[in-house]
């Protein structure tokens, strides 16, 4: 975690590089930018099935869903 002194130091090198005019504008896009990631992330939360996993058969481009146990048996299948 940066200290106190270390954020003054970045503080001010933000400030010469943007200049006090601009300063406003970019943290109000970064804040914007930071919302709409945290929003994305909420909409679409990933939820792990643990009994099951994905498999592309190499004559089936779309993926297939398969319980745990059936996975021997879909690797044979797909090897010949």
């Amino acid at each position: 975690m940066p200290s106190g002194f270390e954020l003054l130091i970045v503080l001010v090198l933000v400030l010469i590089l943007f200049g006090a005019g601009r300063l406003p504008q970019v943290f109000e896009a970064f804040g914007q930018g930071l919302r709409k990631f945290r929003e994305a992330q909420q909409d679409d939360p990933v939820e792990p099935d643990a009994g099951r996993q994905l498999s592309a058969s190499a004559s089936d481009a779309s993926a297939k869903v398969v319980e745990a146990d059936e996975v021997p048996k879909v690797r044979e299948a797909a090897e010949g």
